[in-house]
């Protein structure tokens, strides 16, 4: 097979986020993609790596490689044990594909990252993503158990199992696991199971900003007791009146278990929320409505950007969990000095946060640093999840590289020498 064979059309995003390749490439296999990425290296030709493009803004990167290779036709189910709670999958299934075949069997992966309709499980592993119920269940790297990768030369080799309890070795997932796409592409994985909660529900304690020291007094005394929250997430007022018609901030507290235990929570909440909160209590099909309506708030790649005056962005924040409240409350001085909109939410159990902002050029170029200097005044840092390529290349995207980054670029020399691969979308340009 040649590669032209392999050429199709497809729903490509937005060329304004870069990411962009001359030719598109479409595998529906793990030998024709070994076959790309060989004959690639051997040409010399840079590859762009992409499930359906949802993350197209992420990261740096270069504006156009010489192949953009799409996994949207690499999809479906290869296996799925329902006893051992296992399923082995391609990695352009979309979340959404893969959770409504689970469910037949009363089954879901824990995971629930934004655009679940477009966002494909290899992009959500390669990037590490997670949503607010992290704080249950963790983010994509606590759920994979296996992986088959193909690296630049062609090879394919395995790393972990087909089964939960696997102690053999290193946890080399692990090295694929967030790396962007910089050291492989990812063919096959093989993710742990949980069984559908039977009750769910979701709890919004609202207060204005005087109060917002008690609603932080609270998410401790949360933390500290015997409740289990699958989220502790805050949202500005902004986004809170978005999507609650609520102009204050608002933490969301979900509950996932039996009915019964559900309601002692929900009871417990009641107890001891702080005083002059408002307090709104969605059940089962209202909150999953919620979560639905939350997971497509944010912008991506596959939309039509907004007018010229305005542009959008996205920064992804990790910081202490607790800090999460002042980096939220820090959102409203963002708003007002860089006369910007400014959407953010963070999650006060897990400490990601994300901001989105809507605004000029000029008041985007000096909002980032002013985020990002604010969380690693805090010890944290902030990367850039969303932006045009064209203001991606006069910021920087992840910040200064950590002290341990000579590893990362070891990694990267020894498993991709001729940096075939998503070259300069990682931390420092690897």
């Amino acid at each position: 097979m040649e590669l032209k064979e392999l050429m199709n059309e497809i729903r490509v995003p937005n060329k304004a986020f870069g990411h962009n390749g001359v030719t598109v490439l479409t595998p529906t296999s793990e030998s024709e993609l070994s076959m790309v990425l060989r004959s690639a290296q051997e040409e010399g030709k840079k590859i762009s790596v992409m499930g359906r493009g949802t993350k197209q803004g992420y990261g740096g990167g270069m504006e156009e490689y010489d192949y953009l290779l799409s996994l949207a036709k690499y999809k479906g189910i290869v296996e799925h044990t329902v006893g051992d709670m296992t399923v082995t999958l391609k990695p352009g299934t979309t979340i959404a594909e893969l959770q409504n075949y689970l469910k037949e069997h009363n089954q879901m992966a824990a995971i629930d990252p934004a655009w679940p309709d477009d966002s494909t499980i290899g992009g959500v592993i390669a990037a590490n993503e997670s949503g607010p119920k992290r704080l249950m269940y963790g983010s994509a790297r606590d759920l994979v158990i296996g992986l088959r990768v193909v690296y630049p030369d062609g090879s394919v080799i395995r790393t972990g199992g087909k089964v939960v309890k696997n102690v053999a070795g290193y946890d080399m997932n692990k090295l694929f696991i967030g790396s962007m796409g910089t050291l492989g592409v990812i063919s096959e994985i093989t993710l742990k199971l949980r069984p559908v909660p039977k009750y769910e529900s979701l709890i919004i304690l609202s207060a204005t900003e005087d109060l917002l020291g008690k609603l932080r007094a609270f998410a401790v005394q949360l933390q500290d007791s015997m409740l289990e929250p699958a989220s502790l997430e805050l949202l500005n007022p902004t986004l809170s009146y978005k999507l609650l018609n609520k102009h204050a901030y608002s933490l969301l507290i979900s509950f996932e278990d039996v009915e019964n235990s559900v309601q002692y929570q929900e009871n417990w909440v009641e107890e001891h929320k702080p005083d002059s909160t408002e307090i709104t209590q969605l059940s089962l099909q209202e909150a999953k409505g919620f979560w639905a309506q939350f997971a497509a708030n944010a912008p991506n790649s596959l939309q039509e950007m907004c007018d010229d005056a305005e542009i959008e962005g996205v920064l992804k924040l990790g910081s202490k969990n607790l800090d999460v409240f002042e980096l939220i409350e820090e959102s409203r001085r963002i708003q007002e000095k860089y006369d910007m909109k400014v959407e953010a939410h963070g999650g006060a159990g897990h400490g990601v946060s994300h901001i989105i902002l809507k605004g000029s050029e000029t008041s985007m170029k000096q909002a980032i640093p002013h985020i990002r200097n604010f969380a690693e005044q805090k010890s944290g840092h902030a990367a850039i999840k969303h932006l045009p390529f064209n203001l991606r290349s006069e910021v920087n995207v992840w910040g200064e590289p950590p002290s341990y980054f000579f590893l990362f670029k070891g990694i990267k020399a020894k498993v991709d020498p001729h940096n075939t691969l998503n070259y300069k979308r990682f931390i420092g340009g690897i």
